[in-house]
């Protein structure tokens, strides 16, 4: 999947010592309602280092792709009702670009600029090339 990220990831460190961040990713469908563009709004969970560098280089509106697989969950609340959860586990997250930070109370939907990444976050030429976005 290929969308932005709605809020900034937090990062949780978990009692057993792992480490996970959540966030929600809105993907554009690729057909328009009565209103427009519409997208869906899906739970994405990462572990470990990913999740810790999907913290540190994603933040709102951060365009990335996420592959995985889907797993549904329940948990009881306090009230005692039992809440069903579907979440993407992500596997691998590609950071395609950041949302460009608005300065001086201007619009900030213009294309977003190239931001310096870890070697280990580079694209080749041949990936770029392959990436499923315009």
């Amino acid at each position: 999947m290929i969308g932005r990220i709605t809020k900034d990831p937090v990062l949780r460190q978990l009692s057993e010592g792992r480490v996970q961040a959540s966030f929600v990713l809105a993907v554009t469908r690729t057909f328009k309602n009565q209103k427009g563009e519409d997208a869906d709004f899906v739970l994405c969970t990462v572990w470990g280092k990913l999740a810790e560098n999907t913290v540190k280089y994603c933040g709102k509106g951060s365009l990335i792709g996420v592959s995985g697989r889907i797993q549904s969950r329940s948990y009881q609340k306090e009230d005692g009702s039992r809440v069903f959860v579907t979440e993407v586990v992500g596997e691998e997250v590609q950071f395609l670009a950041t949302k460009p930070k608005v300065e001086n109370n201007h619009d900030a939907t213009t294309t977003a600029p190239e931001i310096e990444l870890p070697n280990d976050f580079v694209f080749t030429e041949e990936e770029q090339r392959e990436l499923p976005i315009t």
